[in-house]
């Protein structure tokens, strides 16, 4: 992530008598988007891919940024025909990229892609792409869905019911009564690697329980190695996190940022947890401002440091959350308490 917003300010240093564009936003992060359009590159989309710029302003001579979380064959295609070069600032993130081999790969074994991530995510739209481009691919939102999914694998429900269910979200030609004799399963790598894998393992028992154990190897194939390493370390520190004892949780990130969401999601199972995206949230040691996710609506809190000394709080963050906004968290929590020691003397320590 931190390569690709470093990227986004060569492509203005570097082009400063050109417009600079990004297809979408660069992360999921709204101080690092928001400084990017105050240096002057515009966004061509939003998240869900709806247009800002018409590709008609689009010129030969323009600058095209890919984001972290690549883009569709067809964008690919269309900015190429136009004549844009997109190869200087293409920052796909190569763990994504990662995964659009693997899903290439499988497809050349005659795999079927099963792809577990957020349907209108444009990593997932992304990857979906190019997957569908060599494979039959389907999108898995979770485990329930993937149970779902179970059902057409095993042919207890019909092909119609397929195409309804997963309306959007299937290949051109898919064919569930052919498709499902030989799977793998890819992510969307911002989401929990825990859920990835849950997902794998079901489909692996539901497969045995369609061809026989003795038979899996021919029928499903290991991708645990596409999980991404930076997503997944950070979800490894959450779950460390957990053993510890604590009165707060501050978790920062953006507020559409996936991967933010679930360290969110992990940390309320023991604390009491406030999702912000910056210092700015915290107003005082009596008031906070924060995202409710599963409501998609922005809470005050009052009250949400106990009364007490020492209070304990826990600060984690989101892949996509530069290191500089969690530092600025951290100050800003230490200036809320009036004993509390400079950063530089504590780190001094370690």
């Amino acid at each position: 992530m931190e390569n690709a917003i470093e990227k986004s300010y060569r492509a203005l240093e570097e082009n400063g008598d050109k417009h600079v564009f990004l297809l979408s936003q660069m992360i999921h992060n709204p101080e690092v988007n928001q400084d990017l359009q105050e240096r002057g590159i515009r966004f061509i989309m939003d998240t869900d891919g709806s247009q800002l710029i018409p590709w008609e302003e689009i010129l030969p001579s323009d600058i095209v940024i890919i984001p972290a979380f690549g883009t569709t064959r067809d964008i690919e295609e269309l900015l190429r025909n136009k004549g844009v070069n997109i190869e200087p600032y293409n920052t796909t993130c190569p763990f994504v990229e990662k995964v659009w081999n693997r899903a290439a790969k499988l497809g050349s074994e005659k795999y079927t892609v099963i792809i577990h991530g957020k349907p209108k995510h444009e990593e997932t739209r992304a990857t979906f792409s190019h997957s569908a481009e060599g494979a039959p691919s389907v999108i898995v939102r979770d485990l329930n869905d993937a149970v779902e999914l179970s059902n057409f694998i095993l042919g207890s429900k019909s092909p119609s019911e397929f195409y309804e269910t997963y309306r959007g979200k299937y290949s051109t030609g898919f064919r569930p009564d052919l498709h499902f004799e030989r799977i793998g399963v890819v992510n969307q790598t911002t989401m929990l690697a825990t859920e990835t894998t849950a997902i794998a393992d079901f489909l692996r028992q539901v497969m045995i329980r369609k061809f026989g154990a003795d038979a899996i190897g021919n029928h499903f194939a290991d991708t645990r190695d596409t999980l991404c390493y930076a997503t997944n370390d950070n979800q490894d520190a959450t779950y460390e996190l957990l053993n510890l004892d604590a009165d707060v949780a501050i978790v920062v990130g953006g507020y559409n940022s996936s991967n933010t969401s679930h360290i969110v999601e992990l940390c309320e199972r023991k604390f009491p947890t406030f999702f912000i995206n910056s210092e700015n949230e915290i107003a005082s040691r009596e008031e906070i401002h924060h995202f409710d996710y599963p409501n998609k609506t922005r809470k005050t809190t009052y009250s949400f440091l106990p009364d007490k000394s020492p209070v304990q709080i826990i600060v984690t963050s989101g892949a996509s959350c530069p290191d500089t906004v969690v530092d600025r968290v951290i100050l800003r929590l230490l200036n809320l308490f009036e004993s509390s020691r400079p950063v530089e003397e504590v780190m001094a320590r370690f």
